[in-house]
């Protein structure tokens, strides 16, 4: 059966932003769907900020395996009710990935219940990508480390809750570490954080980068019926108290 995966994106920076049109000319959501639409697993579509309800109508987030989000100047712009819908999709057992500056939506802030903060500059500065859980799903089929010619610094301290499974820890030739890979879950649902992704850097054409994105839509993805809450009957009969 096939997952389906939505890419939403904001669309704001590539069509005001020179450099940044310049390297995703069709957007950001474009170039991670391009990654994702070369795995038969999945059928993806693109949403963004101005489309009509936000580019998630109900029909949409419903249908919807995995939700990759990529936001950085519109946070604000997000509804509340959608960040509320998004939350209890997660809750239900959809698969949310957040990517670079997406630890300070609305949606991952509401789900890691914490002020997702870092240090962060930019400065050209080199990445290196170090897979310190390599037998992580998500570390399929990459090596031991890589590494990224120029990307936007983020600097620990990182205020996030301890990851459930760390799978990526990057440092930065301007001194950075930071905890770049890294998995959550909440309720039936899956999240993955991943930092690279600055939108006047071709980091989504990197081809290591770009199995990260497919490897993490996998891992995230619904993997059975979400959990039943509330009052029931007892699991043993009153023979078995005796």
């Amino acid at each position: 059966m096939s997952i389906h995966v939505t890419v939403w994106n904001e669309y704001r920076h590539e069509r005001t932003d020179e450099a940044a049109r310049k390297i995703y000319p069709h957007g950001l959501h474009a170039a991670i769907a391009s990654a994702l639409e070369q795995d038969p697993r999945f059928t993806v579509s693109t949403a963004t900020l101005d489309e009509p309800e936000q580019g998630l109508p109900d029909s949409v987030l419903e249908a919807t395996d995995v939700l990759v989000w990529w936001g950085h100047m519109a946070h604000a712009e997000v509804a509340d009710a959608l960040v509320e819908r998004i939350a209890q999709r997660v809750e239900g057992g959809m698969g949310f990935i957040a990517l670079h500056s997406a630890h300070y939506s609305k949606a991952f802030r509401r789900l890691m219940g914490s002020g997702c903060r870092s240090k962060w500059w930019e400065a050209d500065d080199r990445e290196r990508i170090f897979t310190v859980m390599p037998g992580h799903p998500i570390a399929a089929n990459l090596p031991e480390f890589f590494d990224l010619p120029a990307e936007e610094t983020y600097c620990e301290h990182f205020n996030i809750p301890t990851p459930d499974e760390l799978v990526f820890l990057s440092w930065f030739s301007g001194g950075a570490v930071l905890r770049s890979g890294c998995c959550y879950h909440r309720g039936a649902g899956k999240i993955f954080y991943f930092q690279p992704g600055h939108e006047t850097y071709p980091t989504y054409y990197n081809e290591n980068i770009r199995t990260v994105l497919r490897n993490a839509a996998a891992w995230a993805a619904p993997t059975g019926k979400a959990p039943a809450y509330g009052k029931t009957e007892p699991f043993e009969t009153e023979s078995y108290k005796k």
